[in-house]
């Protein structure tokens, strides 16, 4: 559960969702809503098939179903997806090490990215479950203390900065606005947020594998459900930052609003305490990429070297231990190329709102592929791909023509139906009903 949290809310909860309550409201936290929701879905509909297929990644879930086309072509979706959205996080990482050290930020995320590959390289799923553990501990800590020298910095604490921050509006939580255009209402937290949800931990190997990597199917929803409950308060504790800073800075404007918590860290904490709300960036941005590493380093093992390798004689354990440590090298090198080209993409909005948005993109269709997949066995595997890759074209349009009139927390209920739609289109035969997502029954 702790890795799970860890790994979906990083450095982009740490350092952007402060930004986020600096420029706007608490109303980032409905999505919480949705967040609970979709999880709940999740737990009970595509766990139990994950575990009684006794499976390594999320896709193989399609391919027991669908055939190998639909498995690779989700795969690889994920991974166009993770790169995208883990390469923003990488580079938000870098805006407070390139504040402390004068670096640039090519050379600081190149460092951060060598010291997070060295212990993902060779310690494995273990090793990052558990260095996710004690990195979300470190960054909590570092926020719970920012709160504390908040209440120092400013007179009269923390009853003053809400008293200010609610005359202003800033406390509002609630917005029952019926508008698309807007990213965070109730509707589009509820709704939105709860597609969000149940594409982000019901088909994204980077989560799915850790509860594939629990005992049972019961912890694996105790970890699911349970991760939604400390993502809810973590919002929470980091959207208080963010209430504190703006009165604190009494609402200046900043070049970027990554850049507002990292400032306040570097410029106002006293020595000791700053090093520790570094070390907590560092963590949390850590415990992200080196999940989204292992995670795409096993996708790409599995997913596609393993059955080519199968089908000349070869893909035995050790030779797929071999491959998944190459691949592991690769991904962090595409990462790091990735955040340096962020680099300058990087203005006009928070590196979260970047990262979340280019996450939705490809959520609804991998979602809508899952569902597919789950939930009928009217569809055959060409409709399941052909949905897919529809549903993901269709918000990548919306994305780049209408962003200002449909928000991102929209995009994956708008990918979902566009995939369900057009993947019904394509009837299955005989042969692909039959088809069964339960090994154990010889699917």
């Amino acid at each position: 559960m702790l890795s799970v949290v860890a790994t979906e809310t990083s450095t982009l909860t740490l350092l952007s969702v402060p930004g986020v309550a600096y420029l706007g409201t608490l109303a980032f936290l409905q999505l919480a809503l949705g967040y609970l929701l979709g999880r709940a879905v999740v737990g009970w509909v595509l766990l139990p098939a994950y575990y009684r297929g006794g499976l390594s990644t999320a896709y193989e879930l399609l391919g027991d179903r669908f055939g190998a086309g639909a498995r690779r072509s989700a795969s690889g979706v994920f991974m166009v997806t993770r790169l995208l959205a883990d390469s923003v996080r990488l580079f938000a990482t870098a805006i407070p090490l390139a504040l402390v050290t004068g670096w640039s930020y090519p050379v600081s995320i190149l460092i951060i990215g060598a010291a997070t590959l060295l212990y993902t390289y060779y310690g494995g799923i273990r090793a990052v479950v558990w260095v996710d553990v004690l990195q979300m501990a470190l960054y909590v800590a570092g926020g719970l203390v920012a709160l504390l020298l908040l209440q120092l910095a400013v007179d009269g604490g923390w009853p003053a900065i809400l008293g200010s921050a609610g005359a202003a509006g800033k406390l509002q939580i609630l917005d029952f606005r019926p508008s698309a255009s807007v990213a965070y209402t109730f509707w589009a937290g509820l709704i939105g947020g709860g597609f969000l949800s149940m594409a982000s931990h019901g088909t994204d190997q980077l989560i799915v594998q850790r509860l594939l990597a629990c005992r049972d199917l019961r912890g694996a929803r105790r970890a699911l459900i349970g991760s939604g409950v400390a993502v809810t308060i973590q919002f929470a504790l980091f959207l208080l930052v963010g209430i504190g800073l703006w009165v604190f800075y009494e609402g200046r404007a900043f070049d970027a609003s990554d850049e507002i918590f990292a400032r306040f860290i570097v410029d106002e904490m006293p020595t000791g305490v700053r090093g520790l709300l570094i070390a907590a960036v560092f963590a949390a941005a850590m415990s992200s990429l080196s999940s989204s590493i292992n995670s795409l380093a096993s996708a790409t093992t599995y997913d596609f070297w393993g059955p080519l390798r199968r089908r000349v004689g070869g893909g035995g354990d050790e030779e797929l231990m071999v491959a998944g440590k190459l691949f592991t090298l690769l991904w962090a090198g595409l990462l790091i190329v990735g955040a340096i080209v962020f680099i300058p993409l990087s203005r006009g909005s928070t590196a979260v709102e970047v990262a979340l948005s280019a996450a939705s993109m490809a959520y609804g269709g991998l979602l809508g592929a899952f569902a597919l997949g789950v939930l009928t066995r009217r569809t055959s595997q060409s409709g399941a791909v052909v949905g897919m890759l529809a549903g993901v074209g269709a918000v990548a349009a919306i994305w780049a023509t209408s962003r200002d009139l449909v928000a991102w927390p929209w995009f994956v209920a708008i990918g979902l139906g566009v995939t369900v739609v057009v993947g019904l289109a394509f009837p299955a035969s005989g042969g692909d009903r039959g088809r069964t997502v339960d090994r154990s029954r010889g699917g």
